[in-house]
């Protein structure tokens, strides 16, 4: 079995500067202290409406942000191409509130998906679903409850929102991923992305949802996903990956008094995780698979599984992914080996993408070593640079 270097720091950050690298570790060695990630979490969008958008502009978002607008994504877009790492375009708006904004994200993502078709190097487009569609309505339609004539025609909109994207990626052939949100939401997500793939997918995966493996039921409900796409004549598109929503979700499930829907500990979610890579590769003739992962045993795993199955390392069902600014010795190892790697390259108003700034501080603060991790790399290539 092909055995990957991870380790191998100058391929993995051949594309920063030793300056970017040290305001990258400046910027990990703040992330490494939870109660200041805590604190800023809850004071960043008053200190952004106070005037502090320069700062995090400078700190946090340069590292995982590729820009305000599409057009200044461009640059990094072509530097990762250069090192044969694709990218996906992600419009980072999220839990909007009413149709005008709906509509604006809507025709946001047409766009991408117009910009992005003919371009090799962005295989895949993205959407998160609370961007065209109320968080509270989510939560009712995924509840069971009775809409109102109103929410109903308000649903009615949204699903339409939703298809209209889709379509739209039919028609340009252009794979899309349907993003995974919080579990008292997800179902209507999950059904309304069901009913895009029963549509969309008859010929080949246009349309792809998202599995959360640090959730208990996904394992699961990925074999059932597939099952349903079996019987239904539809090929099923899966974006794997752990979950982004832990605290908030556990929070959740105590304060109401239900189970919480998240595994207990790290090497539960790994398990699945891997079944889960497994599952998908062992059928790969009716799904298309995308990893998203930073984790270096989970990416060999998915490396030995291609070899086992004597499929081609750049196999276009089979795609590893990481977030910008996010485990680069995964990612460019992985392409300088010849395998489908993309990035999620996010874009917005740094007020619109706050959450999921946010998010990505809180992610590297509460997941074990992965902080420590990104600084070990960055120390080692800077110190390989120097000749140390």
């Amino acid at each position: 079995m092909p055995t990957i270097n991870f380790s191998n720091t100058e391929i993995a950050f051949q594309y920063k500067s030793t300056e970017d690298l040290k305001r990258a570790y400046q910027l990990f060695k703040l992330l490494s202290y939870p109660t200041l990630v805590n604190v800023g979490s809850v004071v960043a969008p008053l200190f952004v409406k106070l005037g502090g958008k320069f700062f995090i502009k400078k700190t946090i978002y340069r590292q995982f942000v590729g820009g305000e607008t599409r057009e200044e994504c461009i640059h990094i877009i072509q530097t990762l191409a250069k090192y044969n790492v694709g990218s996906i375009l992600d419009y980072s708006v999220e839990g909007e509130q009413n149709e005008d904004s709906f509509e604006r994200c809507k025709k946001e993502i047409i766009e991408n998906i117009e910009f992005s078709k003919d371009k090799p190097y962005i295989p895949f487009c993205v959407f998160k679903p609370t961007g065209l569609i109320r968080f509270a309505l989510l939560e009712k339609v995924s509840a069971g409850a009775t809409l109102s004539t109103n929410e109903q025609n308000e649903w009615n909109r949204a699903k339409n929102r939703v298809m209209e994207v889709c379509q739209k990626a039919y028609q340009s052939q252009q794979p899309i991923f349907i993003d995974a949100e919080e579990s008292w939401i997800q179902k209507a997500i999950d059904e309304l992305t069901d009913e895009c793939m029963l549509t969309f997918n008859k010929n080949q995966c246009i349309v792809l949802n998202t599995f959360q493996l640090y959730r208990t039921d996904r394992l699961q409900f990925l074999k059932d996903s597939l099952k349903k796409a079996k019987e239904n004549n539809y090929y099923l598109g899966a974006k794997l990956v752990r979950g982004a929503y832990m605290e908030k979700e556990r929070e959740r499930a105590a304060k109401m008094g239900y189970p919480s829907p998240i595994h207990p500990d790290k090497s539960s979610t790994d398990r699945d995780y891997d079944e889960a890579l497994t599952f998908c590769v062992e059928n790969i003739d009716r799904i298309t698979v995308c990893a998203g992962t930073h984790n270096e045993r989970s990416s060999q795993h998915l490396v030995d599984l291609i070899e086992k199955h004597g499929l081609k390392k750049d196999d276009k069902r089979i795609y590893f992914s990481q977030l910008l600014g996010m485990s680069d010795h995964i990612s460019f190892n992985l392409a300088k080996e010849g395998y489908n790697v993309v990035k999620y390259v996010p874009y917005g108003p740094v007020e619109s993408v706050l959450p999921y700034l946010i998010r990505r501080a809180q992610e590297n603060t509460s997941v074990k070593g992965q902080t420590g991790r990104e600084l070990t790399l960055i120390t080692r290539e800077v110190k390989r640079r120097s000749g140390r």
